[in-house]
C-alpha cells in the first residue's frame, strides 16, 4: 500500500453543499479503490485506538454516489 494515495474529491461541487473552504463533510475516492470521509466526530461509537468514525449527512453520500454515476 502506498503511503500517500491519490485523492479525487467526490463532494462539495457545484449544486452540492457549500464546501468552498473544505470545512464540511466530504467524500474522497483514492487510487487504492477506497474512500476517505471527512466529517464531524461521532462520539456515540467506540472504535479501536488509531481509528475514528465520522458522521456525514445523507446528502453528502448521495452526492458521492451521483459523482460515481451509480
Amino acid at each position: 500500500m502506498t503511503e500517500n494515495p491519490s485523492l479525487t474529491r467526490l463532494t462539495g461541487r457545484p449544486n452540492g453543499p457549500n464546501c468552498d473552504d473544505d470545512d464540511c463533510p466530504n467524500v474522497y475516492a483514492t487510487d487504492r479503490d477506497t474512500f476517505v470521509v471527512q466529517g464531524d466526530h461521532f462520539a456515540a461509537l467506540q472504535v479501536p485506538e488509531g481509528e475514528s468514525a465520522v458522521e456525514i449527512p445523507r446528502g453528502v453520500l448521495e452526492e458521492a454516489v451521483r459523482a460515481l454515476g451509480w
